[in-house]
């Protein structure tokens, strides 16, 4: 999963790519050409007491690691812009791919861990490409010419190379194996973490409200304290990495001065020889530390890249159509034809053989039981879901085959939970239409009832709203909302439940005012309370979700028991007659 991420993403930085590779080369070879240059001044002038010789050398020294130097830092350089860029690109493809997944798909993910997997699995996938372009990519070529040039030096020497490059191989294999399960653990920890506190904040009135404080600590300090079980294990694991390279790394130098004493003591070797083989020694030991270091982050940007190959791979139940049809005027006539909707697995439909007509300048309203499919049914008109039998059509086009301008120009829509954006109250209202004036705005205000507390406001429309709309009260916030989708003047308006939060002089007002401002429009109204729907044109009642009522207040207190059992639930038989 990682090389399928990193190959569909690196392509972009091909040319930052061979640079990288250009500078590593080179300030590989300055660094390995060092120990030779060391090894002549020793043997050359140190033994002779050649003066000279020693400056000489020294120069081309100190020319080699200004190269070494420069190099390093262009490689340095641009590994950094292009694991930063990579980063940046996966972040972004799981975050367009999030906003084409419908309310199926998100559900499944869940939103804490979709957080993570656009933040923290990508920093750790970014985090290795990091230390593989600035480190990693200059290590099989230190190992390599390390080699050779200790081979150069002294071959029988050279046979302590077959037991330590090994021996370390050997055992960081062995801790890193059992990484990969740790990692994959504490990726899940972290969602269980994000979780927690996400419930928490949301949250955070209802638990002072029933004074379950101390239940919700325990919750966050059991999924802290799984957290810190994991990555005390994965802690262990890779306490174990730095004790393992040290003690070959010291044992392999101890090794080296025995026997190269021995071979000096023949006259086999010279001294410069042995002190450039010790330092080829560390180098190739070197690299096998960094490519450790690499191997150490491996097993865990492998299960990031999974976690984000998933999203990636996954595709939304709501595709668009491959010829999008353009509404250039909608008149706004809604109909449903036939249909169900299913949720993947579900034994039964949620929503059975809905037929249903709306038109422009009458008032629909749909009822019923919890649970009885209300709100789904109105989410498939915006195509928050598609119905998996049967068909929703505006102006007579199917909305699967409608461009999502048309289709988006045409629905104005206010959730069951109606949601505000961090921002303040003029860009809140502007979501849907950027190019509203003030005066729009305050009309909209007006109709929906909040123009007065708005007014009163020190900043009007340039109030801050904090995130989700926390800093007004529900009523404030659904009044909010209401005036948003007036401003974006969509032929077709859903109200899903907008109007529980008001009371029922305000909830009387607003249905008053907007009666006149959508008189040409088509409006569906999912309610509870009668008072709120009992004078519209049409009222559908559901049940388990099957219609089982269509008609006017009147009809359907004679005809339909469920509608009579919901309407003398709140109010008298002489209130209702």
């Amino acid at each position: 999963m990682l090389t399928r991420l990193l190959r569909a993403h690196l392509g972009a930085y091909t040319k930052p790519l061979l640079l990288v590779m250009l500078f590593q080369l080179a300030q590989t070879l300055a660094a390995l050409y060092l120990p030779t240059l060391n090894a002549d001044i020793i043997d050359n002038g140190v033994v002779k007491g050649d003066t000279g010789y020693i400056l000489r050398i020294g120069a081309i020294m100190l020319a080699v690691t200004l190269v070494q130097v420069v190099c390093s830092l262009g490689a340095v350089y641009y590994g950094a812009r292009s694991a930063m860029g990579l980063g940046r690109d996966i972040r972004a493809a799981v975050f367009h791919r999030v906003q084409d997944f419908s309310a199926r798909e998100v559900g499944h993910f869940g939103t804490p861990s979709l957080i993570t997997r656009t933040t923290n699995d990508v920093q750790q996938v970014q985090m290795l490409v990091l230390m593989m372009f600035t480190m990693v990519a200059a290590a099989p070529i230190m190992a390599v010419g390390g080699i050779v040039l200790a081979l150069d030096q002294d071959v029988p020497l050279s046979g302590l190379l077959l037991v330590a490059v090994p021996l370390l191989g050997i055992a960081v294999s062995f801790v890193i194996a059992r990484m990969r399960p740790a990692f994959r653990s504490m990726q899940t920890r972290i969602d269980g973490i994000n979780r927690v506190l996400r419930e928490q904040i949301s949250g955070i009135r209802v638990i002072r409200a029933f004074v379950r404080d101390s239940h919700e600590r325990e919750r966050f300090t059991e999924a802290n304290t799984d957290l810190l079980a994991v990555s005390l294990r994965v802690g262990r694991l890779t306490a174990l990495m730095s004790p393992i390279v040290m003690l070959v790394f010291n044992a392999s130098s101890v090794a080296v001065l025995w026997f190269g004493a021995g071979r000096i003591d023949s006259g086999a070797m010279q001294v410069g020889a042995l002190t450039a083989f010790l330092s080829y020694l560390m180098q190739i030991l070197m690299s096998v530390m960094m490519t450790t270091f690499m191997f150490m982050m491996l097993p865990r940007a492998e299960v990031c890249a999974e976690r984000i190959q998933e999203v990636l791979e996954t595709s939304p139940s709501v595709v668009p159509a491959k010829d999008p049809v353009r509404l250039p005027e909608p008149r706004g006539e809604l109909e449903l034809r036939g249909v169900e909707f299913r949720y993947p697995g579900a034994e039964q439909p949620v929503l059975h053989d809905i037929d249903l007509v709306a038109r422009p300048g009458e008032t629909t309203a749909i009822i019923g039981g919890t649970g009885s499919g209300k709100t789904t049914l109105l989410n498939l008109v915006p195509r928050l879901f598609d119905a998996t039998a049967g068909g929703v059509f505006i102006d007579g086009v199917d909305v699967r085959e409608l461009d999502a301008d048309s289709l988006s120009a045409a629905v104005g829509i206010v959730p069951q939970r109606a949601y505000l954006f961090s921002g303040t109250i003029a860009s809140n209202l502007r979501y849907g239409s950027p190019d509203a004036t003030d005066e729009e705005l305050w009309h909209a205000l007006e109709i929906a009832q909040a123009r007065d507390f708005v007014e009163k406001l020190p900043e009007r429309l340039e109030a801050p709203i904090a995130q989700g709309g926390t800093n007004v009260s529900g009523g404030q916030r659904q009044r909010l909302a209401i005036a948003r989708m007036l401003v974006h003047r969509a032929p077709i308006l859903l109200f899903d439940d907008s109007f529980s939060a008001l009371d029922y002089a305000t909830d009387a007002a607003l249905r008053a005012a907007l009666a006149d401002e959508t008189a040409q429009s088509t409006v569906v109204i999912v309610a509870q309370r009668i008072s709120t729907i009992r004078h519209a044109d049409r009222i559908v009642v559901l049940d388990e979700g099957h219609v089982v009522g269509t008609g006017r207040h009147e009809e359907l207190m004679a005809s339909c028991e469920v509608y009579r059992e919901i309407v003398l639930s709140q109010l008298s038989e002489k209130e209702a007659a």
